[in-house]
């Protein structure tokens, strides 16, 4: 896509009815290659959604000291990944990126001094969804780290800083997994939907705070007992749900899809805010 033509599509961003929320669970990276009810659970949503201008997404694996945003024209896609068949890193997903989305977020946000990043790209917690979403790649993405020095308190606070670029037509994703310890996983049954009983403790009261629009216990997250330090033994593919949820108006439900355990200590669970 020329940059003429990039200008054209994100200009001026003009005001739109507001754009859902999304949180997907991405799971394996072979999920951007194999069919399965996950990814046809991405296409479902996909095909309900109004067509965004452009897509934030906050993934999992891009942590930073200090906040930065992807801010080029043509981000590449990152492979951060090994032990996969070729097929995987031959995929690319060639989204434009969108240099004014980046700047206009920079001078949105107050909690930090946003870095506009021309180095990243998109990672796969990015790509090997929004493929599914919008297989074209015709829609500008850019990426959100997160900021690996700072608690859950400062990344929701940062979350509602963002809600008004909902009504510019941008698609808001946070991707990471609710219930994610790599270290449990039963490599043996990885394909198979089940969950050990402290994952799906912690999976059933995350979603009751959800459901309950209690923010605060999520937010808290390493005060709520052994099932979530299990479930959250690192914070990174947790803190995506955070941004999600915090920005969810008063009049807005949450719908959960993929909603399934996989490798006993994995779950797949994603929500749309709506």
């Amino acid at each position: 896509m020329s940059g003429n033509a990039l200008n054209q599509l994100t200009a001026g961003f003009a005001p739109t009815p507001r754009m859902p929320v999304l949180f997907v669970g991405h799971g394996n990276p072979m999920n951007a290659i194999t069919e399965n009810e996950f990814v046809a659970g991405f296409r479902r949503v996909a095909h309900d959604l109004p067509r965004p201008n452009a897509i934030l997404c906050i993934s999992a694996h891009w942590e930073t000291r200090g906040t930065q945003i992807t801010a080029m024209e043509h981000p590449k896609t990152i492979h951060d990944f090994g032990g996969f068949p070729r097929e995987l890193f031959e995929v690319q997903y060639p989204a434009p990126g969108s240099p004014e989305l980046a700047k206009q977020t920079k001078d949105l946000v107050t909690t930090t001094d946003l870095a506009l990043d021309t180095q990243w790209g998109l990672d796969h917690g990015a790509w090997s969804v929004i493929k599914h979403f919008y297989p074209d790649a015709d829609v500008p993405v850019v990426e959100l780290s997160l900021d690996h020095t700072q608690g859950p308190a400062y990344h929701y606070a940062l979350g509602k800083e963002l809600a008004s670029l909902r009504e510019k037509g941008v698609l808001i994703m946070g991707s990471g997994n609710m219930v994610h310890n790599l270290r449990m996983v039963a490599w043996n049954r990885l394909d198979n939907k089940f969950g050990f009983d402290w994952a799906l403790e912690a999976s059933e009261k995350m979603k009751q705070y959800i459901l309950a629009g209690d923010h605060r216990p999520l937010v808290d997250f390493g005060s709520q007992g052994r099932a979530f330090d299990l479930a959250i033994p690192t914070p990174e593919h947790y803190l995506p749900l955070l941004y999600a949820l915090a920005l969810q108006a008063r009049d807005e439900d949450v719908s959960f899809f993929n909603d399934s355990p996989v490798g006993g200590s994995l779950t797949m669970t994603s929500l749309k805010i709506a």
